[in-house]
């Protein structure tokens, strides 16, 4: 199957959304969930897999379902397909606060490594597959796992992370370390390894692990500034601990909704 080639626009700052412009009889594929609206003459199709042409038959559906499960994704997808016969649109929003950005494979070698779950949408053609962390130390503690989301083709495929997106180029040799939830995504030639580091008193103390991730280039890297990680960390922080109900303001406030000034009122009565 041909890659279809689309025009897009993103749209928004911090809760961006891509809108994708298919001709007649072009599509898109759309993770589970992320779709936001669309023209009337598109129509939806769940498939098995990427429903790319990598998967025909049953058993490649099957091995391709299987490879999206091993990375914590939905067994399918969505086919958006343009059966009208002029242009139509179709949106896909990002699921929390952050960036997209549109990665062009043939551009990129044809290939892209990313983060589980930053995979928002595609051309039809894109497939999805998996790639596996060559090192043990890098599956264990280098934030994301063994297991890491690849696209294949050279179509465009369209990538979220959290916060602002930071690309960098590096060149042979040249090496960045990042904290090991920041990795948004590589290009296969560079070498992504977990360094320690260095010291009990930074890593117990210094609040950013025991362990970096250590880039090698030459290849092109994407970092996030928010991992979704450590945005659902501040929130459970930020949550009550003990059930109930917490309330934001003075310490009056606090009382008074319910807590212990309510329970000194509630005693009179007796």
């Amino acid at each position: 199957m041909a890659m279809d080639v689309v025009d897009y626009e993103i749209k928004g700052a911090e809760m961006q959304f891509v809108e994708i412009e298919l001709d007649p009889g072009e599509a898109a594929i759309g993770e589970a969930g992320s779709m936001f609206f669309m023209d009337s003459s598109i129509s939806m199709d769940a498939v098995f897999g990427d429903g790319s042409a990598g998967q025909g038959g049953f058993f490649g559906k099957l091995l391709g379902a299987g490879k999206r499960l091993l990375t914590g994704e939905s067994l399918f997808t969505t086919v958006y397909t343009n059966n009208g016969s002029g242009k139509q649109r179709v949106a896909f929003a990002s699921p929390y606060p952050g960036k997209i950005i549109a990665m062009d494979l043939k551009q990129l070698g044809g290939t892209l490594i990313c983060q589980k779950d930053a995979f928002l949408c595609a051309a039809r053609g894109v497939s999805l597959g998996i790639a596996f962390q060559q090192k043990l130390s890098t599956g264990f503690f280098g934030g994301e796992g063994f297991i890491m989301e690849k696209l294949d083709g050279d179509g465009l495929a369209f990538v979220h992370a959290g916060g602002t997106i930071v690309k960098r180029s590096l060149q042979p040799g040249q090496t960045l370390l990042v904290d090991t939830g920041c990795v948004v995504a590589y290009t296969p030639n560079v070498n992504f390894e977990i360094q320690y580091v260095g010291k009990i008193k930074t890593a117990l103390f210094g609040g950013e692990g025991l362990f970096l991730a250590k880039l090698t280039g030459p290849g092109e890297i994407w970092l996030q500034s928010l991992p979704f990680s450590r945005l659902a960390s501040r929130i459970f922080a930020a949550a009550p601990q003990m059930g109930g109900h917490k309330e934001e303001g003075s310490v009056l406030g606090g009382f008074a909704g319910g807590g212990l000034l309510g329970g000194i009122l509630g005693g009179d009565d007796e």
